[in-house]
């Protein structure tokens, strides 16, 4: 991305909001979260080539370095790092053991810039606020004092991971993202299942997954893919180091069909084999064991503080049952609590209410659902809660229920942590340890790619940020809408695929076969053209590709223009004839993929809606692309005039 063109609209924004504050004193700059407290001064701290990020403490290395890589690619400039005494127009990390409070940090900006921090997460806190300030603020940071802490402990997202398979690169970039952005909990849902009436209403078709590698049950971890033990610890414990905790959940008693596939038996004949059968003493044993493979021994692959259990959306019908699903609760929290680590569960209690006691001290609840648990009862009962309410937080994408995408404007004009669905308690009560949303890939099968689920989770994770931090922002919501576009996702990370935010266009003469264009790929809404030469080209020939996806000037199966990604094949009726000359232009956005040859409508690809059981069920199918552009492929086809383009709208 070209970094001095995309500071050019944020710098203008950034001026606009100085010359809002009184003559002799810089307003707030914008950044995300918003900070708590700023103290405007008079001037600015402009950074030169000889600019040094110095440190004293050893212990300050580490984030010192890392404020050293992000300088660099926000802004293309090398800082150097050294250990000793900051003279003028350095950044000095300094720890300030006044600091008592977890997360807090303060920013000083005069002839130099000092970042205190307490401890670690706040120094990452501190550092990210800074680099966003230059982002936003063109370079030229505005003098003054930012004193800030955030007002939940927990600010996260949950990722279906189960049923759809979510590589283990993106995690990575997500991690950054969130650190970015002062979200500090990313919990993977591991396992679940799709719903069985797109599966001929037999569970024994329905797909279902389990995402890590297993040897206690030899062939359990999914074969569309899974994480093995030891890049599943290596994630978690590399996102620490980024302020990050990453909670791994294991959902049981119910969507455990993987492992009701995996082991005749377990299955509940009267609920359906996604519910397991509590009555079978051979379900406790199964599961302890898998808990076991994960949380045992002296390097446990489960490395953070915390475990979700799952347990929710178990049926309630029989009285009996709900007694004995309390006891597995309770059971499973006992068992996590046994390896040391804290018991995280979903919402249920009130769904299941009952006489059997569930342990509630220092367990955390994910309030999702108030019908399936009372916030207030659940906090008068001593859970810590995590206000999740499914109908403002949950994304399910291209479905027809929940949000295709979150309603920013609603979540941060009237929600926070305190407003858990119908029940609102006080900013601060101690009952409410966060605030997080939820991706859920319900929709097996759907089209969706990993590209379409950022493009979601994006503006979302932005909006949360702001709320779970500081609930109380004071910049209205169209002045954020607009900044936070200005934002990049982090040092180093474009997974929206943003090319330019001026409005104007990379070009390349000519593309060369095998070569590379120096741009991975274009996110939505984009447009691709060039003039093509055609060549008789071989089934499966390639014009770009990256690590994401695939466009084919010849697809693998019927040699038409297509793309694949995440394990779709999806391909235009057209192809040209050898000799043929042509302008092509390939059009994106987050609902269609476009082929127009010569200026006209060859087929746009769009959302389709495909039926199950004789129309009587029914799913979005999505046909998106987000076009790969990080190498040519060895085409004989010659490709000149090359344009790309999008724009931030």
């Amino acid at each position: 991305m070209d970094r001095p063109r995309q500071g050019k609209l944020a710098a203008i924004l950034c001026a606009l909001l100085m010359a809002t504050g009184a003559a002799a004193q810089n307003a707030k700059p914008f950044v995300i979260p918003e900070v708590k407290e700023w103290k405007g001064g008079d001037g600015h701290f402009v950074p030169d080539s000889g600019m040094k990020i110095t440190y004293r403490d050893d212990a300050l290395h580490d984030a010192a370095q890392a404020m050293a890589d992000g300088w660099t690619a926000v802004t293309g400039a090398r800082p150097a790092v050294v250990k000793g005494k900051a003279g003028r127009g350095d950044v000095q990390l300094l720890a300030d053991g006044r600091m008592d409070d977890a997360e807090e940090y303060a920013i000083d900006i005069a002839d130099r810039v000092t970042v205190r921090a307490g401890d670690a997460a706040g120094f990452h806190w501190g550092t990210s606020t800074l680099l966003q300030m230059v982002e936003t603020c063109g370079g030229r940071l505005p003098r003054g004092e930012v004193r800030d802490e955030p007002d939940y402990a927990m600010r996260g997202l949950v990722l279906d991971c189960g049923r759809k398979f979510i590589p283990l690169a993106y995690l990575r970039d997500l991690v950054r993202v969130m650190a970015y952005h002062k979200m500090n909990v990313l919990h993977l849902h591991l396992n679940d299942n799709g719903f069985k009436q797109y599966f001929g209403n037999d569970w024994d078709k329905t797909y279902a997954a389990f995402r890590l590698e297993c040897d206690t049950y030899p062939g359990l971890a999914a074969r569309d893919g899974h994480y093995t033990k030891r890049e599943f610890a290596e994630l978690q414990r590399w996102a620490a180091t980024q302020g990050v905790e990453i909670i791994p959940e294991i959902d049981v008693p119910a969507h455990s069909l993987a492992f009701s596939h995996y082991r005749d038996g377990l299955g509940s004949e009267t609920y359906g084999k996604d519910h397991l059968d509590l009555a079978n003493p051979a379900t406790r044993e199964f599961v302890d064991a898998l808990f076991a493979e994960y949380l045992g021994g002296d390097d446990p692959v489960f490395t953070g503080p915390r475990v979700h259990i799952g347990t929710d959306e178990y049926s309630n019908s029989d009285p009996a049952v709900v007694e004995q699903f309390r006891a597995f609760t309770d059971h499973y929290i006992d068992l996590i609590e046994s390896y040391g680590k804290q018991a995280c569960v979903w919402g249920a209690l009130t769904h299941a209410a009952g006489e059997t006691e569930v342990k509630s001290e220092d367990v955390v609840m994910y309030a999702w659902n108030n019908a399936f648990a009372d916030p207030a009862a659940m906090a008068a009962e001593g859970y810590r809660l995590v206000s999740i309410p499914d109908w403002q937080t949950y994304i399910v994408p291209a479905a027809t229920y929940y949000h295709d995408y979150l309603d920013t404007r609603d979540l941060y004009d009237n929600w926070s942590p305190a407003h858990v669905g119908g029940t609102v308690f006080e900013e601060g009560d101690e009952a409410i340890a966060g605030g997080m949303f939820a991706v859920w890939n319900d929709h097996v099968g759907n089209g969706i790619s990993v590209g379409d689920i950022h493009h979601r989770l994006y503006p979302a994770l932005q909006t949360i940020a702001v709320k779970t931090w500081n609930s109380h922002p004071t910049i209205p919501y169209p002045e954020f809408e607009t900044m936070r576009r200005t934002l990049s996702e982090a040092p180093g990370v474009n997974r929206l695929g943003r090319i330019a935010k001026d409005r104007k266009t990379i070009s390349l003469p000519e593309v060369e076969a095998g070569g590379t264009t120096g741009v991975e790929c274009a996110g939505y809404p984009y447009t691709v053209s060039f003039d093509l030469v055609a060549a008789e080209e071989t089934r499966g020939t390639v014009l770009f590709s990256s690590a994401d996806a695939v466009f084919y000037l010849s697809d693998p199966v019927a040699g038409m223009f297509g793309f694949t990604r995440d394990g779709y094949l999806n391909t235009f009726n057209f192809r040209p004839y050898p000799g043929e000359k042509m302008h092509i232009d390939i059009c994106g956005d987050s609902i269609s993929t476009t082929l127009k040859v010569n200026g006209q409508v060859v087929e746009r690809l769009d959302v389709q809606r495909r039926y199950y059981n004789a129309g009587r069920d029914s799913m979005n199918y999505v046909r998106t692309l987000v076009f790969p552009l990080q190498r040519a492929g060895a085409f004989k086809s010659k490709v000149t005039n090359l344009e790309i383009s999008n724009f931030i709208k």
